[in-house]
């Protein structure tokens, strides 16, 4: 008999309607053998943007489990210990993120934040689909990537960035 470990990973960016929620989608998706994927939030929305949806809906099989969440929700005695944290913006350090059971490693993924003041309505579609294909390739080189590959603690930003990710600042 085999016995497979899977390591967890916590997707975290400010409202947890977005980015962190394509992260968990598509690592769950793409590698569920292999990893258990969350996501949360500082302050989490009310339900995930449509847009996100749109983006997953041709690939995700399980879009019904996708929900945002409250960082908070992963901190207590009978939340599941994570492996390794990922922030996918500057702003988790904003917010002060909580301090995780089991002292999990941490590393920033920045994505520009589809839902950011400064883009219309009319380019928020674009904007959502571009940072969705950044997260599809930075999760398929993260999944083929050993797990103690990544920084020991804090939130430090992985060695290589993908196609400008890195340089885009977060909203609010």
């Amino acid at each position: 008999m085999r016995v497979t470990i899977k390591y967890r990973v916590l997707f975290l960016c400010r409202d947890n309607a977005s980015r962190s929620i394509m992260a968990e989608a598509l690592l769950r998706e793409l590698a569920g053998d292999r990893f258990e994927a969350f996501s949360a939030g500082a302050t989490p929305a009310a339900k995930v943007h449509s847009l996100a949806i749109a983006q997953l809906r041709p690939g995700v099989s399980d879009l019904a489990v996708l929900s945002p969440k409250s960082w908070h929700e992963f901190t207590g005695a009978w939340a599941p210990r994570m492996d390794l944290v990922i922030a996918m913006d500057d702003c988790v350090d904003g917010f002060h993120a909580p301090a995780f059971p089991g002292e999990p490693r941490s590393i920033r993924w920045n994505f520009a934040d589809p839902l950011a003041q400064d883009i219309t309505e009319s380019g928020r579609s674009r904007a959502f689909e571009k940072v969705f294909w950044q997260i599809v390739r930075r999760v398929s080189v993260f999944m083929t990537s050993p797990l103690d590959a990544s920084p020991a603690s804090g939130f430090a930003t992985t060695a290589a960035p993908v196609s400008g990710a890195d340089e885009m600042m977060c909203a609010g």
